[in-house]
């Protein structure tokens, strides 16, 4: 196994025995957790640890590095082997975990998980963080400059080292001791602030202690997923649909129909029937102008031919009844 070149620093680095150390970390002291063994075995789970052998073997000195490659597939304990590569009294070194780092962002005011969505401008927020890291905060060590970052990234880009609360209260978001598995900031972040621009923010979670996420930077396990936080003052679900044009009012016409009804006492003689090419007139008597023969000239024309006639007809019987 190669190890990083790095020294144990200060911070949470000691590792006691059993204690949980996470893939990614490096330059652990787990001088404590070893005793006098320097080999560590790994038994699938429900296996006859006393009676088998260890389906995984290492070595492991001080500085130790949790190496994703060596250690991804082998979580859970990891026991101290002696110098016959057996079981050295069933002792657990530390046990190995792989991380997992989550957030979600909350509105206070109204008591509402408002992670990838809307805040109203003036609304107070909180941060839960959800993880298994908090071990890593309980081995007895302290850092200034490690623990779990919350990063919130405004519009304009670059991320915040404190936001403030409605008091005008500064709260720092980075290098948090974390030592619960679900961790509230509490409300730490007045959107209304006039430092903080509409628009959309950014916000992801991250832990680099003992560099885990240098070596072993997958969402969801030293980094968060990234989410978003629109802060503005009106419902992005709220539209306001406004005509583009004037509604048109459309006016029916309606036909007017005139009927004209000729007394029941005037008789109308019949019309003899019309010939294929000229339609015969008689004459009348009474005084009026002789009609000669007219000519067919087709099926509609001698339609309006007919029409005329009667009008004719219709005349000579109105003059016969003057007389």
């Amino acid at each position: 196994m190669v190890l990083p070149v790095t020294a144990v620093t200060a911070g949470y680095t000691k590792i006691t025995q059993g204690n949980t150390v996470f893939i990614g970390e490096q330059g652990l002291d787990i001088t404590s957790a070893m005793g006098n063994d320097t080999q560590i075995g790994w038994w699938a789970p429900g296996a006859a640890i006393a009676t088998s052998s260890p389906s995984g073997q290492e070595t492991a000195a001080t500085p130790f590095y949790v190496s994703p490659a060596t250690f991804g597939q082998y979580t859970g304990p990891w026991y101290r082997l002696n110098a016959q590569g057996k079981p050295d009294g069933m002792i657990v070194a530390f046990r190995v975990a792989d991380p997992t780092l989550n957030i979600r962002v909350l509105d206070t005011t109204v008591s509402v998980d408002v992670t990838n969505k809307w805040v109203p401008r003036g609304d107070q927020v909180s941060f839960e963080i959800d993880t298994n890291l908090n071990p890593i905060f309980s081995r007895g060590g302290s850092s200034s400059s490690e623990g779990i970052t919350i990063n919130v990234q405004p519009p304009q880009g670059g991320t915040y080292s404190a936001l403030i609360d409605s008091s005008g209260k500064a709260h720092p978001v980075e290098y948090l001791a974390v030592s619960t598995p679900t961790y509230e900031t509490g409300p730490i972040w007045d959107t209304g602030n006039s430092l903080y621009s509409t628009g959309t923010y950014t916000i992801w979670a991250e832990c680099n202690v003992n560099s885990m996420k240098d070596n072993y930077g997958v969402a969801g396990k030293t980094i968060s997923q990234q989410t978003s936080l629109l802060d503005q003052d009106q419902n992005p679900l709220i539209s306001v649909n406004v005509p583009t044009t004037s509604p048109t009012t459309q006016i029916t016409s309606a036909s007017t129909t005139v009927i004209t009804t000729i007394p029941a006492t005037y008789h109308i003689t019949t019309i003899p029937s019309v010939a294929a090419t000229t339609m015969p007139v008689s004459t009348v008597s009474s005084g009026l102008t002789t009609l000669e023969t007219i000519p067919t000239k087709s099926a509609g024309f001698g339609v309006v031919l007919a029409l005329v006639s009667v009008c004719a007809l219709a005349a000579v019987i109105i003059l016969k009844k003057q007389h």
